[in-house]
């Protein structure tokens, strides 16, 4: 492995915890929050994911910037883009969508039918943020594995 492909390495750690922990909330959190909102609301002795995110996700984001940077003279720059496409998607999705929702859910009290609903579509939803996490670190992987896993 190149001293270029140190940093993709370190993308690729960074953003398997970053992975790790959106696959806990999907297996985990989100099969019982919509129906307990107790769960995700810290007002009321809940979590606070936001912690986790805020901790979580700029040092993944920097890593893979700088990843594009190390390898960008080299085949491997396309797998970099790959992953940066890929998880920016989510964050924009993120940012635009499930953040705001999040918030309303977490200071709304007991849920209403309507807002139960709301929810259970936002977890729905939510899984796709995971697989495109998955995508970005299927990526990395190959640009760590180097060449001969490339096609």
């Amino acid at each position: 492995m190149s001293a270029d492909h140190l940093v993709p390495l370190a993308a690729l750690i960074l953003g398997s915890i970053v992975l790790g922990g959106g696959l806990y909330e999907a297996l985990l959190v989100d099969r019982a929050w919509p129906t307990q909102p107790i769960l995700i609301q810290p007002n009321r002795g809940g979590l606070r994911r936001g912690v986790f995110w805020v901790i979580a996700q700029p040092p993944f984001e920097i890593a893979l910037l700088a990843s594009a940077w190390a390898v960008w003279r080299e085949p491997a720059r396309d797998w970099v883009i790959a992953a940066l496409v890929a998880h920016f998607g989510g964050r924009i999705w993120s940012l635009a969508y499930f953040i705001p929702h999040a918030r309303r859910f977490e200071t709304a009290g007991d849920f209403t039918p309507e807002q139960i609903v709301l929810a259970k579509r936002w977890v729905r939803l939510s899984r796709f943020r995971a697989a495109l996490e998955a995508i970005a670190i299927a990526c990395l992987a190959v640009v760590i594995l180097g060449p001969a896993a490339a096609p």
